[in-house]
């Protein structure tokens, strides 16, 4: 691998977090200093932190503890999603679709973080 865009985590989380950018631009504009914000933040987090921990894959330590940023971002953005939900702002399908996608980050994070070795 040459560079961070080619890992398959990276990919699905930056996938994710631009469909919950457009699905955000119709919650209502009350929320756009409070959920908003921070489901796009925090969604925008986890790729952010995917690609610095690319740059650090020869240090495994360093390595781990941005993927662990990472999948704590991952499941702050599956909180934000709880709260989507529950405001009806998105259907039970969709949180279902988006919530999945989140999994499957959060498998492939950990399967980086068990095996750091894999990625230098």
């Amino acid at each position: 691998m040459s560079s961070f865009r080619d890992l398959i985590v990276y990919k699905k989380a930056f996938s994710l977090s631009m469909e919950i950018f457009w699905l955000t631009k119709d919650f209502p504009k009350e929320e756009t200093y409070s959920l908003i914000d921070q489901i796009r933040r925090s969604s925008r987090s986890v790729f952010a932190s995917i690609a610095e921990s690319y740059k650090k894959r020869k240090y495994p330590n360093h390595f781990i503890s941005k993927l662990t940023d990472a999948e704590m971002e991952n499941v702050e953005t599956q909180a934000w999603l709880d709260a989507s939900l529950a405001c009806k702002y998105i259907t039970a399908e969709t949180f279902q679709g988006l919530n999945k996608q989140s999994e499957e980050i959060s498998y492939l994070l950990i399967y980086m973080m068990n095996n750091p070795e894999k990625f230098q």
